[in-house]
């Protein structure tokens, strides 16, 4: 950060070269310069808001000091993009009306300038959106998942959510720890090939003024890649979660007693109505395990979810007509403690199955 300098040297800003943004008031008495960008604002909103801005701007300025248009200017070595959006939360506040992708580049830029220049309210509306886009318990991963699925049932994540790479980036460089388990779940659940592509950097509002001047161009469009290690640690996360899924069809389905109150344990075929419900339930898990349904392949949460649901849905065919199945209702409340106890086990292991507690559990075996 660095404010005017002696005339005699020459300023260090090329002037001619700026492109003034919307935030170039007519009465602002500071301009502050990022890059190629320029803004003209108003110092008491600025030291209102940052003690940081607060103790540079009242410094003494040497009397010899370059001025533009009048102004004392200040050049920070920051993202324009980013001193655009956090200038744009200062003066007209920081909305998220719902959940989508294309805010994240706001939300990003506030939040690295608004820790930077510790701007605290700021922060903390940034970090409550981040908790319910990336949320640190179960039930707020639901909520988030119920929201990422439209009217017509169509899961739409990357509508509401940004790509989870650009947010695993952003949390390891602002140390916001509490996101990152939710964040790369949310990332092992595409397949390698798309895990290794990267994620596009969305175009920031301020773009558009390169456009309209026509002496600048578009920046290139921006791949954010995962390094080998976070690389290394999605796939391994991926192979525990898929792992964790088999061990749950081997022992709660595949090989899975009655509940000891079954409703037909005492039939000429004990159980036999229970013991085909499982079965069912079964091959429909392998299916999602597959990738056959949905594409899901790693996403044990919801696999979970859906084995839960088919207890209770009644669109399945006979060869005749449409019907449930025909588990006993003990059968059922025993099946679906056993699958929410395991979501919320998988919710648990995450930290751990994706290496962010320092434990390795790499030969990690499920009793």
């Amino acid at each position: 950060m660095e404010v005017g300098r002696p005339k005699s040297p020459g300023p260090s800003v090329d002037f001619s070269n700026l492109v003034r943004s919307d935030f170039w008031f007519l009465d602002g008495n500071i301009v502050i310069v990022a890059g190629h960008a320029a803004f003209k604002v108003h110092r008491g909103q600025l030291q209102r808001h940052s003690d940081i801005f607060g103790a540079l701007l009242s410094l003494p300025q040497p009397q010899d000091a370059d001025f533009f248009e009048g102004c004392l200017y200040v050049e920070l070595h920051d993202d324009p993009s980013d001193i655009f959006y956090f200038l744009s939360a200062l003066y007209d506040g920081l909305y998220f009306k719902s959940p989508h992708a294309n805010d994240f580049t706001a939300l990003a830029g506030v939040l690295r300038l608004s820790s930077k220049y510790f701007v605290e309210h700021l922060r903390e509306r940034c970090l409550n959106r981040l908790d319910i886009d990336w949320p640190s318990t179960l039930a707020g991963w639901d909520r988030r998942e119920q929201a990422a699925t439209d009217s017509r049932g169509r899961y739409v994540p990357r509508e509401s959510c940004p790509h989870p790479i650009l947010v695993i980036q952003l949390a390891l460089d602002l140390g916001i720890d509490s996101i990152l388990p939710a964040a790369f779940y949310d990332l092992a659940r595409y397949g390698p090939s798309k895990i290794m592509s990267g994620a596009p950097l969305p175009p920031s509002a301020f773009d558009e003024y390169l456009v309209k001047d026509k002496s600048k161009s578009l920046p290139p469009v921006r791949i954010f890649y995962l390094s080998r290690g976070q690389l290394l640690r999605t796939l391994r996360g991926r192979e525990r979660v898929q792992r964790y899924m088999a061990h749950f069809i081997a022992s709660s389905l595949q090989s899975r007693s009655p509940a000891p109150d079954c409703v037909h344990s005492l039939d000429a075929d004990p159980s036999r109505p229970c013991h085909e419900s499982f079965y069912f339930i079964m091959l429909n898990i392998l299916r999602s395990v597959g990738g056959i349904a949905c594409g899901r392949d790693a996403d044990t949460l919801y696999t979970l979810t859906q084995a839960m649901d088919m207890l209770s849905r009644t669109d399945f065919s006979d060869g005749q007509r449409q019907c449930g199945l025909r588990i006993c209702q003990p059968c059922k409340v025993d099946f679906a403690a056993c699958a929410m106890k395991a979501r919320e086990e998988v919710w648990a292991a995450l930290p751990r199955w994706f290496g962010l507690t320092g434990e390795d559990d790499a030969d990690e075996t499920f009793p």
